[in-house]
This record gives C-alpha cells, sequence and structure tokens, in this order.
C-alpha cells in the first residue's frame, strides 16, 4: 500500500463502477472528471470528454463511490475504556498528538469528513486540517456540548470547575462542558460555543449509558431551553444536535427544532411520526452497543456500563429498526472515541445498519454519505458524485453492495481523494 498527497488540476478516473450516492443505482463503465478539486464532469465512458490534458488514473473496475462521512463520532486521543481517569494522567498535548494521528487513520479507512459533536479537541484540530498542517477528513465540530447540572455531560464524580470550560484552570478532559440551568444561561452557553469556533451546538437532552449516575431515559433540558438555545444557533445560520435516548428528550428536542437527533433508543411512535414531519435524521449509532457487549468486559468498562448497554440494546435495534421503515432520515454514525471504539473501524456502523436495522447495503451507503453530509451541514458541497460538488470520492477493491463488509477492511479502500487531493494511493491496483 502505497500513500500520497498528490493534487492535480485535472483528473480522470476511468473504468469505474460509479455510485453516485443520488440513488442507488451504478453507472457501468464510467467516468469521473474532476477539476481543480470539483467534479466537472460524471458519466458512462463514451459520454464524457476525458481533457486532453487530464491525468488519467485506471481504476480496473473497482467500486468508485463519495468519501465516508462519519456522522457521530469523537477526536479524543484516549487509548482505554476509562475516558475519564485516562485525561487526568496523559497531558492533554499527548492526547491531541493521538488525535491527530487518529485522522490519518480515517483517512485511510476513507472517511474524508468527520462530524465530532462534542470534542474540545476536534474543534483545535478542524484549524490544522483546514490549513493543510496535517493531512485528515474535514472536520465539523461542536467544541463543548451544553449540559444541565447533572446532566450526560457533567461528569458527576469530578468537582464542577474541572468539567466546566469556563471555570477550570487546566484543560483536563476532551470532553468538557458548558453547564448550563435555565433559559438565559442557556442561551450564554451557546454564544460561548459560537465563540470557540463551533460549527453547531450540540447539546445533552437525556441520560446516556457511559455516565454513572444519569440514566439514558432521563430527560434533560426543557423544550423551552431547548427552543433557546436553537434560536441562538439559527441566529448565525447553524443548528442544534441533540444527545438523546429517551422518549420525552426526542420528542422536547424536535419539538424545540433540533435537526439531529443521535442514538435515539427509546424513540416511540409519537417521536417517529414528529422526525418525520420535521424532516430531522437520527444517527443510531449502533456499533457502539455491539462493541461495548462484544469487547466491554476485556477492556475493563465497570459493570454499570456493561448492564446498561446490554439492558438497552434489544430495544435500541427494534425501534430504529421501526423508525427506519417508517421512513425517518437515518445517518451513519459509530460514535467511536477511542480506546476499544478504534476508529478506522467506523465502518461497522454500515454493518450495523444492515444486519440489525434491516437497511440494504445501498441505503447503508447513502446512510454514510448523503444523508450525513445532511448532518454535517454540508449536502450542498459533498456526499453524492455530482457536477459541482467536491471532489471526495473513495475506491474500493471489491463490491460492498454485494458484501457490506468489503468496507470493514481498510485494504480495500485503494484511492482516498479529498477535494481533488489524493491522499492515499494503491499504486499496485492501477
Amino acid at each position: 500500500m502505497a500513500s500520497s498527497s498528490l493534487k492535480h488540476s485535472v483528473l480522470a478516473l476511468v473504468n469505474a463502477r460509479i455510485f453516485t450516492a443520488v440513488d442507488s443505482r451504478i453507472i457501468e463503465n464510467g467516468v469521473v472528471v474532476v477539476r481543480d478539486g470539483i467534479i466537472h464532469d460524471v458519466g458512462t465512458s463514451g459520454y464524457v470528454e476525458v481533457p486532453g490534458e487530464a491525468e488519467v488514473l485506471d481504476l480496473k473496475g473497482s467500486f468508485l463511490m463519495p468519501g465516508l462521512i462519519e456522522a457521530h463520532a469523537h477526536l479524543s486521543g484516549c487509548k482505554s475504556a476509562d475516558f475519564v481517569k485516562e485525561p487526568l494522567v496523559t497531558p492533554y498535548e499527548v492526547l491531541l498528538l493521538r488525535a491527530a494521528k487518529d485522522l490519518e487513520v480515517l483517512i485511510n479507512a476513507g472517511y474524508t469528513t468527520f462530524v465530532d459533536p462534542a470534542s474540545v479537541i476536534a474543534l483545535k484540530l478542524k484549524y490544522a486540517v483546514n490549513e493543510g498542517t496535517i493531512n485528515g477528513p474535514r472536520i465539523v465540530a461542536s467544541g463543548p456540548p451544553l449540559t444541565q447540572t447533572f446532566g450526560h455531560g457533567d461528569i458527576h464524580y469530578l468537582p464542577v470547575e474541572w468539567v466546566d470550560v469556563r471555570t477550570t484552570k487546566k484543560l483536563v478532559s476532551p470532553f468538557a462542558s458548558l453547564i448550563c440551568d435555565g433559559i438565559e444561561e442557556c442561551r450564554k452557553a451557546a454564544r460561548y460555543a459560537l465563540r470557540e469556533g463551533a460549527d453547531f451546538i450540540k447539546i445533552m437532552a437525556s441520560g446516556g449509558v457511559l455516565s454513572q449516575r444519569d440514566k439514558p431515559e432521563y430527560r434533560q433540558f426543557t423544550v423551552e431551553e431547548i427552543k433557546a438555545i436553537v434560536e441562538e444557533a439559527r441566529a448565525v445560520e447553524t443548528f442544534v444536535y441533540a444527545h438523546t435516548y429517551s422518549s420525552i428528550g426526542i420528542k422536547n428536542a424536535i419539538q424545540g427544532g433540533v435537526k439531529v437527533i443521535a442514538h435515539a433508543s427509546f424513540i416511540d411512535e409519537e417521536g417517529i411520526v414528529l422526525a418525520r414531519e420535521k424532516d430531522a435524521i437520527v444517527v443510531p449509532t449502533t456499533a457502539t452497543y455491539y462493541k461495548i457487549l462484544t469487547e466491554g468486559a476485556k477492556a475493563g468498562f465497570p459493570e454499570w456500563g456493561l448492564r446498561k448497554a446490554e439492558e438497552v440494546f434489544k430495544v435500541h435495534c427494534e425501534n430504529i429498526r421501526k423508525a427506519y421503515k417508517s421512513g425517518v432520515k437515518i445517518a451513519a454514525g459509530s460514535d467511536f472515541i477511542g480506546g476499544p471504539f478504534r476508529h478506522g473501524e467506523n465502518a461497522l456502523e454500515l454493518k450495523m445498519l444492515v444486519e440489525r436495522i434491516g437497511m440494504s447495503p445501498a441505503e447503508a451507503l447513502i446512510a454514510a454519505t448523503r444523508i450525513a453530509a445532511e448532518v454535517a451541514g454540508l449536502l450542498d458541497r459533498v456526499g453524492t458524485i455530482e457536477k459541482g460538488k467536491l471532489a471526495d470520492i473513495i475506491a474500493i477493491r471489491g463490491n460492498p453492495l454485494d458484501n457490506i463488509d468489503t468496507l470493514l477492511n481498510v485494504n480495500n479502500i485503494v484511492l482516498v481523494m479529498k477535494e481533488g487531493e489524493i491522499l492515499k494511493r494503491d499504486k499496485s491496483f492501477y
């Protein structure tokens, strides 16, 4: 496997099977022409003119598709399952460097965009990627999430002044939060997150699985508080993304104007109808449950965390399956965070969408491209292979429409292009 960073003004990718993600169809013997990082033309050989000055890459029938988009995961730099203790004993600078290496791993796995709802590290690494200092997926990040006192994100067993980014004297965790209670505090916290460079606002609208005292079914934030946060986001033309498991948290979030719902394990019929009516997007993060249940005990997860995950997993799959069959938009996000949730294996979420939720492989690919681009707020720029879109494109050895597991082997990703720049290229393959 050879890796490089090459950019040419005009490229022609020929002899490819193209999955555009606009729909489920395949363009056989396809050609994509890229000019100055933009998709200039796409179609069948003979109908697309290849410019004489183009560098031509013969893909020998490989599967071509938009770059994968991770709709929900976190850059933490953590290597263990103890996401509280490890940041306390590991220098923040080391966590930052590890997270930068994870970006290289993600590119190698075919991810060209990465949505991080809740990591201070991601907010900083975004600038390094944008200026070309490090190679990695395009980062869309919220920075510190908003949580209520005793909410998911208020790390209960640490002193409160260590948890809130506004009061800590030294950042001790990549998952520091903004603790806010009441409408006015929520407004101010939202404005603070935006001041820090947030691309969107993340809120914790219910308890969680890997937080000790709050249960996933607990409601957090009122509809009025959520509406105030949404109003602040909309004032600067961005959106709100909610962590919520509970049925009431899901409904409160959607009624409050939230665009993206993560996890959604206890979504009920009323929540499904609301999500469909309001065009909300659900990111179920099923792969995290699977990882906890298959590797959690060995990795040292606390007994209470394993117990909660086991209780939730079955009902989670049943409810997300109902939402999917009812027409709710589903995007692929793994919620991988480091440790046993290893970056580079994020495509496990696509396997879960097929095997546990009942999607076809084509639907899973669209969930990880076109729908995930909606989550990122970038559908006008990425997520499909169409004229005028940024040339975020990957080529795959094998056919994930026949076997979704094809995407789980990074060696099958033979070409990764972001904005026309080749960041990974298997020279032995073409």
